[in-house]
């Protein structure tokens, strides 16, 4: 059963406490009870109430000093001041203060009642969005950004430094799948914009006439099916981040609009007459070079440079070194949490050194994408080759004259050999499971074991 809510009443008429303590105990709620200054400030460090109800004119002292402390040791704290008399100058320094509100004597019960009802849903919805940001933030920080190479311990440490800037135009600049929108949200929750919204947008994924509407926003009537006015991104984010992803998907148009937003400090709904000031910090992300891309006539250069202050360039998987086994690591231990039966404990030896020479031109997606395929597919508890895609093992030898990695000895060798090898190896490879051994050589389960059987490794078939 859940603990009831604490409440001090502060009061040096008896009466007065004694009537509240009654009403707060019929409405559920436990009371402590203190007539001066110093039986307050003894309650509220022994008892710790999560609401006060605190009479103003006390006969060794102020309540509003008492509020000013409560205030400093224990912002949530909730305080309802009492008073016998309106008093315009108590009232705004109550206010000022940090009280909740402020209630007048004779109180009224059914009045007392709704403030605190409010007062308590007030700090308990409070509390729910502290905690929120709070998750928000630590799920969104750089620490969650998994890996120890060089090259990313640089870009983080660049990153951070931006976060804390003021800095409002970022460019994040890197291949398809690197993960330039989970940099972008950790500069955002570690910025002092952390508390404003973050708000994204792909560039690539809506119609032109569409975004416009999208990043501005339009009054009523402003075309066909404008029915009512609407707030653009630039408006709901007022105070937060914008994240445009795939900005040099946007066209020539809009790409001079935007340049004037951002040089001028303000904007226009579409179809709006008013101009309403920016306060809003843009990360633009792309995996094209938008140099070259402006030399080619697809992207305004002094676009560029306005959005590049500061650029960031994300590196590929293929030059993280040994952050693709980390990586992996953490999709496995993913994976596992939605796999039943038996648990992935990691990588055979082979696919371990595949994925450290393999190329992974979709970076860290496609990693994720192969270990949620072999999680699926796995029926043991190491990820094995049998699972791969195609056409990532095909690449293993695609760069060089022997694809298969297969060379025939000067002196030769009998093909019988050659095979009965081959069995073996993927026999072990598999962990002797002779169905997934069957299927990297491309050939029956039946055919798989007849060759086993004819060089005497039969004994490793058993599944």
């Amino acid at each position: 059963m859940p603990s009831r809510e604490k409440i001090l009443i502060v009061d040096d008429d008896r009466f007065v406490r004694m009537a509240l303590a009654e009403a707060l105990r019929m409405w559920d709620y436990e009371s402590l009870e203190a007539g001066t200054v110093a039986e307050a400030k003894q309650a509220l460090a022994s008892e710790e109430p999560r609401v006060v109800l605190l009479d103003i004119d006390l006969p060794d002292g102020s309540g509003l000093d008492v509020l000013t402390e409560i205030k400093t040791e224990s912002p949530e704290t909730i305080v309802i001041m009492i008073t016998g008399s309106v008093d315009v100058p108590n009232t705004v320094a109550a206010l000022r203060g940090g009280a909740y509100d402020f209630i007048s004597k004779p109180i009224r019960l059914e009045e007392m009642r709704v403030t605190l009802r409010n007062a308590i849903e007030t700090r308990t919805l409070r509390r729910q969005v502290k905690l929120a940001r709070s998750e928000q933030a630590s799920q969104f920080s750089f620490s969650e950004i998994i890996g120890q190479s060089e090259c990313l311990l640089k870009m983080i440490d660049l990153a951070q430094r931006v976060a804390v800037s003021e800095v409002t135009s970022i460019l994040l600049h890197g291949e398809t799948g690197t993960g330039k929108d989970l940099f972008a949200r950790a500069i955002h929750h570690c910025s002092d914009r952390a508390n404003a919204p973050y708000l994204a947008i792909n560039c690539a994924a809506l119609p032109g006439n569409l975004i416009e509407s999208e990043l501005f926003g339009y009054e009523k009537g402003a075309f066909t099916d404008a029915k009512q006015r609407k707030e653009g991104l630039f408006e709901q984010a007022q105070g937060g981040t914008i994240f445009l992803d795939e900005i040099g998907e946007l066209e020539i148009q809009l790409q001079a609009k935007l340049l004037r937003v951002l040089e001028g400090g303000t904007f226009r709904r579409v179809g709006g007459l008013k101009d309403i000031p920016l306060n809003v910090r843009i990360i633009a992300a792309s995996n094209k070079d938008l140099k070259r891309a402006s030399a080619e006539g697809n992207f305004r250069l002094d676009l560029y440079f306005r959005l590049s202050v500061i650029q960031i360039d994300v590196p590929p998987l293929r030059e993280r070194g040994d952050d693709v086994l980390l990586i992996t690591r953490h999709f496995v231990e993913k994976a596992n949490l939605k796999r039943r039966g038996k648990q992935l404990k990691g990588l055979a030896p082979a696919v371990a050194k595949l994925f450290k020479n393999y190329k992974w031109t979709g970076n860290v997606r496609e990693l994720r994408n192969v270990i949620e395929r072999a999680s699926i597919l796995e029926d043991g508890e190491i990820v094995t080759m049998a699972h791969l895609p195609a056409d990532m093992i095909d690449a293993q030898g695609s760069d060089g004259p022997n694809p298969t990695g297969i060379r025939l000895p000067d002196i030769g060798v009998p093909l019988k050999t050659v095979e009965a090898e081959l069995a073996r190896q993927a026999m072990t490879r598999t962990g002797g499971n002779l169905t997934q051994a069957a299927r990297l050589l491309d050939i029956s389960r039946d055919q798989l074991r007849y060759k086993l059987k004819k060089s005497g490794d039969y004994e490793l078939s058993a599944d």
